[in-house]
């Protein structure tokens, strides 16, 4: 049981991260656009907003089992103790987003998407934050 949900927690992690670096790239190519054409582009990249929700939310829920056997020995593990803390900051944030992007919906301004781009950047590398710290934790 325990295979299937590492397979569930690695796939929501391809998700999640690839989420991020698909976001990178393409808000790179939306800035040599015209404005007005970049909030339009942009808008029609925010399916991989989903994609991000559903490969966090695998994440969640599988770490939530993965994460079982460490519950009594958790004080004993700081790398452990700060990647479950960036975990918490990378939730906030994508809340954050996800409200932000109803509120840009909306108001039918999809040229303040490019607006979410910090708030991208910092859930990006707080993605990557959390496998080094895995690494680090369970190597």
């Amino acid at each position: 049981m325990r295979d299937l949900f590492l397979v569930l927690h690695l796939i929501g992690l391809a998700m999640a991260v690839g989420t991020g670096f698909a976001n990178l790239f393409l808000a790179s190519a939306a800035a040599k656009l015209e404005p007005a054409e970049r909030g339009s582009f942009m808008a029609k990249t925010s399916i991989l907003v989903r994609m991000g929700h559903t490969g966090l939310g695998l994440l969640i829920l599988s770490g939530f089992y993965l994460i079982t056997p460490y519950w009594s020995v958790l004080s004993e593990m700081p790398m452990l103790i700060a990647k479950l803390a960036v975990v918490v900051v990378q939730i906030v944030l994508v809340t954050v987003i996800s409200l932000l992007i109803s509120k840009v919906k909306k108001e039918n301004n999809p040229a303040a998407l490019m607006k979410l781009k910090p708030f991208g950047m910092a859930i990006f590398f707080l993605g990557l934050t959390i496998v080094i710290l895995a690494v680090l934790t369970f190597h």
